[in-house]
């Protein structure tokens, strides 16, 4: 049981990696504070398509992880 959950987390630990690089950055650099408000116009809007959809299965995966290694700590505790 403890070497199956720990695959199991070691397979999420890759997915979370390769699903932030995935996001699309959002880059705020010094440049952009001499362009004026340009860049606060469309900083509140909602997240749409891929990068919603990437956002969620980042918190999934984050989610699972955590319970994996709870569940981890608790098995090798007992």
């Amino acid at each position: 049981m403890y070497k199956t959950l720990l695959t199991l987390l070691l397979i999420t630990s890759v997915l979370i990696i390769i699903a932030v690089m995935m996001q699309p950055a959002k880059t705020d650099d010094a440049a952009s504070s001499f362009s004026g408000g340009a860049s606060e116009l469309f900083s509140k809007q909602k997240p749409r398509g891929f990068e919603a959809f990437m956002q969620k299965v980042t918190t999934v995966l984050g989610l699972v992880f955590f319970v994996l290694s709870l569940a981890l700590v608790y098995i090798s505790s007992h």
